[in-house]
């Protein structure tokens, strides 16, 4: 069961750098804004899950499987290089795949959370790590970044 375990850990360990990229990204595509604020805060959020995660990874002795990192990285910048309507720029069209992205890897944070402690059953093995904060706390991201998300579709389709 651990080495099903190692190998789901590891995937999520992958995604979770990407959207703490992507987060970080976007926090710097849109800084000195009410939304850079915003982004700013998730992102060290998002940033402070991946260490809990990586945390979690070494209490239960699960190697990272660094060849998964890397290649989610290089996938995340690749990501960077599609077309979003303007040749050099951001667009509002950037803005809006940025948030909905983060939203989606937000969503998948509280299912992942979920699995740990009710189906992995880790709350058990790692009773000191609050699985309900962390479901909480990945609500609140999202609940942060909605209005934005909303915004930047309206910005980028009615433009």
């Amino acid at each position: 069961m651990d080495r099903f375990l190692s190998i789901y850990l590891n995937d999520q360990l992958a995604m979770g750098i990407a959207w703490r990229e992507l987060a970080r990204r976007a926090q710097k595509a849109n800084r000195a804004t009410e939304l850079g604020d915003t982004l700013s805060r998730v992102a060290a959020e998002i940033a402070e899950d991946v260490e809990t995660f990586g945390d979690i990874m070494r209490r239960l002795r699960i190697r990272r499987n660094l060849a998964k990192g890397a290649l989610t990285t290089l996938a995340e910048r690749i990501g960077r290089l599609k077309p979003n309507g303007r040749v050099a720029t951001y667009s509002p069209l950037s803005r809006f795949e940025e948030l909905e992205v983060l939203i989606m890897g937000i969503e998948g944070k509280k299912q992942l959370w979920n699995t740990l402690d009710q189906l992995a059953d880790l709350k058990t093995r790692l009773p000191d790590i609050d699985f309900r904060r962390l479901i909480d706390r990945a609500s609140r991201q999202r609940a942060l970044l909605e209005p934005h998300r909303a915004q930047a579709g309206v910005d980028a389709f009615q433009y």
